[in-house]
């Protein structure tokens, strides 16, 4: 393993994505048409018309079908769910993207509830959570994993860190983000501990960790006296700096890199790879439905 490694996610996301253009322009030779990725967008918050933004911006670049619904954010409920539902019974859309967060008058159970498990692209139904606890290997061509932790992985991999046998410690226990990784890590033999808010002694449980991966949404968090030298660190966290009011992680990024044999930075780590994982989801959502006809 190289020491000291900052990973380059925008290079690998590069890679990634002409291998994609590639691939689905096979497939629109093949199917006579390419797999098509719908976001359903309610109200203006900024993050996610940024993040929607980008899957526009990189369905276009790849030659994918991206198409965005917009909602206004006093949208009522019953609104959203026929929109989802309609999504659901368009056979040109292979896969759908809730973009959350939602606006507080639409429940975001009964949405996720309502979203076709085959059409889920972030694995949030429960169908793909289900499948994904119940799997012992990641065959990601089988169901939809959730995008940020199928990238998480996908670093490790490109990196060439192999978390068998490593005690791993994820930070943040979300149903999109720390639990699916959680179980990912477990898939390669990996000992690995879920910490959160009511963890006791968290900066000694993190020393003991060859594996950090941060998700907990507080910026900076993680600082040096929490990391032994050596770690293994993927951070998810996106905040805003305090002090900067510039991008940050979960990770104390300038003081902390030193002590890793490798990190991810915020921006330019998993980010880029997760736009790559949902276009990836959303093909596999369309060979499946392809097979199932």
């Amino acid at each position: 393993m190289i020491l000291n490694m900052i990973f380059d996610g925008k290079k690998l996301a590069e890679e990634v994505k002409a291998s994609l253009r590639d691939r689905i322009a096979e497939l629109g030779k093949q199917y006579g048409r390419v797999p098509c990725l719908s976001v359903l967008l309610v109200g203006d918050d900024y993050g996610s018309q940024r993040y929607v933004a980008s899957c526009e911006k990189n369905a276009a670049l790849i030659g994918m079908t991206c198409r965005v619904v917009r909602m206004a954010g006093d949208s009522s409920e019953n609104d959203v769910l026929r929109t989802v539902e309609t999504l659901n019974s368009d056979s040109t859309v292979d896969g759908i993207l809730i973009q959350m967060p939602l606006p507080k008058q639409v429940s975001q159970a009964k949405v996720v509830a309502t979203l076709n498990p085959a059409k889920d692209v972030d694995g949030v139904t429960d169908t793909n959570v289900a499948q994904l606890w119940k799997q012992k290997r990641s065959d990601y061509a089988r169901f939809c994993v959730p995008c940020t932790p199928r990238s998480a992985m996908r670093i490790l991999e490109a990196a060439g860190v192999n978390p068998d046998g490593c005690n791993a410690v994820v930070v943040g226990r979300s149903n999109i983000v720390g639990l699916p990784v959680t179980k990912l890590l477990m898939n390669q033999n990996a000992t690995v501990t879920v910490a959160h808010s009511h963890t006791k002694d968290l900066p000694a449980l993190l020393r003991s960790a060859d594996i950090i991966v941060a998700a907990i949404g507080q910026p900076k968090f993680i600082t040096a006296e929490m990391v032994s030298e050596g770690a293994v660190i993927v951070d998810v966290g996106i905040n805003s700096d305090p002090d900067t009011g510039k991008m940050c992680g979960d990770v104390d990024f300038e003081h902390v890199a030193d002590k890793c044999s490798l990190i991810t930075p915020v921006p330019g780590g998993v980010g880029p790879l997760t736009i790559c994982s949902l276009m990836e989801n959303t093909i596999d959502c369309f060979l499946r439905q392809k097979q199932a006809n």
